[in-house]
């Protein structure tokens, strides 16, 4: 136990320096298009936060953690709304926030069971105790799956846009978070009209906080 701690703790003040240079999921997923007789492919490019557009960056708080400034990696409000929901027979749907994320994408293995969920918490209490807000939008934003074989904003940018993340309009911005919830399904190329109504949320939601001054001095 004490070598799990000592580990994972110099592990969370490793990333807090050094960028994550690949992630279980990224492995995962080329050995996945590997068997599907498809080339190894994991494309992603690293972006200085101060570098990623801040409609961007709006746009990943409005879209996927509205209360991500404030809370301390978990947002319980949010957690008890999707229990409520998923306990009435709607679609499913999570309470996972960006930070919450992070620990996962980053740290952890993908699947779903009570272990993983449980290491998922204590990753996202070591990330919110040791690193900043921005690194985590940072480390968000440059590691999450956009795509197929595409990590990362910078990369998704380059794919679907043929622009760097630093220079992003509110729309396009919008169109890149939609596509999080499945990025292997849908794609800010083609969005359908589902995800037109997301971006149309999300660009919503961006004004509401802007309005509250959620995001005033938040970056």
């Amino acid at each position: 136990m004490l070598w799990f701690f000592a580990i994972s703790i110099f592990w969370v003040l490793l990333y807090k320096f050094i960028n994550p240079p690949i992630t279980y999921l990224m492995v995962e997923r080329g050995f996945e298009r590997k068997f599907e007789g498809k080339d190894w492919k994991i494309d992603k490019k690293w972006k200085n936060f101060d570098e990623l557009s801040l409609n961007l960056k709006k746009a990943a708080i409005a879209g996927e953690d509205a209360r991500f400034i404030s809370h301390h990696g978990f947002d319980f409000e949010a957690i008890e709304k999707a229990y409520d929901k998923n306990k009435q027979g709607k679609k499913m749907r999570g309470g996972s926030t960006i930070s919450q994320q992070t620990a996962k994408n980053v740290f952890l293995w993908s699947g779903r069971s009570y272990i993983r969920k449980g290491f998922e918490a204590y990753f996202t209490f070591l990330i919110e105790l040791f690193w900043s807000k921005k690194r985590i939008l940072e480390v968000y934003l440059n590691m999450i799956e956009m795509g197929d074989g595409i990590y990362g904003a910078e990369q998704a940018c380059q794919t679907y846009y043929g622009k760097s993340a630093d220079n992003l309009s509110k729309g396009q911005a919008a169109l890149l978070i939609a596509v999080l919830p499945n990025p292997l399904k849908w794609s800010p190329a083609h969005p359908t009209a589902y995800i037109y109504h997301r971006q149309y949320l999300i660009l919503r939601n961006i004004a509401n906080l802007e309005r509250l001054g959620v995001l005033k001095n938040a970056f």
